[in-house]
């Protein structure tokens, strides 16, 4: 029989309090606005864009 272990990562918490954070720090700005705060997001990541 297979023991069953305590999640020690919650994925589905993590996308949500990510998903809360990003939605108050957007919230009231213009289109420009926020293509601006998702490319300089995007600058400060290390991670290379999907695809290139």
């Amino acid at each position: 029989m297979e023991t069953i272990e305590e999640k020690t990562f919650d994925a589905v918490k993590m996308v949500r309090e990510i998903r809360t954070k990003v939605s108050e720090e957007t919230q009231g700005m213009s289109f420009e606005q926020l293509k601006n705060y998702i490319q300089a997001r995007l600058s400060a990541s290390k991670m290379k864009p999907i695809g290139k």
